[in-house]
């Protein structure tokens, strides 16, 4: 069983659409993109750890867990504890392998739902992403793992009956540091492929964001059918946990979510701030897993 598969299986086990958000008809999808609400953060965890971060994550942002199943997800032999965590801020797709993870999985960022798999990796092809791991079948569908410039990886999957699951509440936004020799080649490239464009492009952006106060550095951000990506270009020269987190997650009230968060067992590692108009703090979750929060 392949994650697209086990991602749908398993949200509809963890129980019906979410109460958080009315579900609604989607906008047709330009593309290949389908919607941010099939989009799901990758966490790699400990089998040990995998309880304390699903309960922390549901404790932090709501929503529901599927139960620990036990499954294949790579196209290799390989067997992981698997969770799929619904939540109003974004989905999560939890890891827990019990042997070895064959390369190159667990590098891959996101899992990103698409109309048509082939069209998608010819599209990420012809916009310069290189094919990392080719095409292959689970039972309901197929997936492939792409990878851009800057060495950002992703997984496509595809679903032979399409999943309806409906809109999430807010939407994520994937994180990506990068260098100036490959930012520029990145936000062509994935704009291209996802259909999306660039929201702004600041110069000056507050060093604060990247844990440099008084510095500043280049932030693009992205808005696609996918959903929602920061691109944060900077010279490497980053203060622990900048550069670790994958995703940053919007929230209705930082200070109450910080208490949710800390009381399961979230550690605050950074901040709260206040920069680039955003109340912000960056968390690490039971099991290493390290997130960006943020107010609008």
């Amino acid at each position: 069983m392949h994650l697209g598969m086990t991602l749908a299986v398993a949200l509809s086990l963890a129980g019906a659409a979410p109460p958080f958000h009315p579900a609604a008809a989607a906008e047709p999808a330009p593309g290949v993109a389908v919607g941010a609400q099939y989009d799901s953060t990758h966490v790699y965890v400990a089998p040990g750890d995998m309880d304390r971060f699903v309960d922390s994550l549901v404790a932090t942002f709501g929503g529901h867990a599927s139960k620990p199943a036990t499954t294949k997800v790579t196209p290799t032999p390989s067997s992981t504890l698997f969770r799929a965590v619904v939540t109003p801020a974004g989905l999560f797709s939890v890891f827990g392998f019990l042997t070895p993870i064959p390369a190159p999985f667990g590098t891959e960022r996101t899992g990103y739902l698409v109309t048509d798999l082939d069209a998608a990796v010819a599209a990420a092809r012809q916009a310069g992403a290189a094919l990392v791991v080719a095409p292959f079948n689970d039972p309901i569908g197929r997936d492939a793992v792409i990878r851009w410039p800057g060495g950002v990886a992703m997984q496509l999957y595809w679903h032979t009956v399409p999943p309806s699951f409906p809109p999430l509440a807010s939407v994520p936004e994937n994180r990506v540091y990068l260098s100036p020799d490959s930012a520029d080649a990145f936000i062509r490239g994935f704009s291209a492929f996802s259909g999306g464009h660039v929201v702004a492009d600041e110069a000056d952006a507050p060093g604060a964001e990247i844990g440099r106060p008084g510095d500043r550095f280049r932030r693009v951000r992205l808005d696609s059918t996918f959903g929602k990506v920061t691109v944060l270009v900077t010279d490497g020269h980053l203060p622990w946990p900048y550069g670790w987190e994958l995703t940053g997650y919007a929230v209705a009230n930082l200070p109450d979510t910080l208490a949710r968060a800390t009381a399961a067992g979230v550690r605050v590692v950074a901040g709260p701030y206040h920069a680039g108009g955003r109340d912000a703090a960056m968390v690490q979750f039971p099991g290493g897993y390290i997130a960006e929060l943020h107010t609008p």
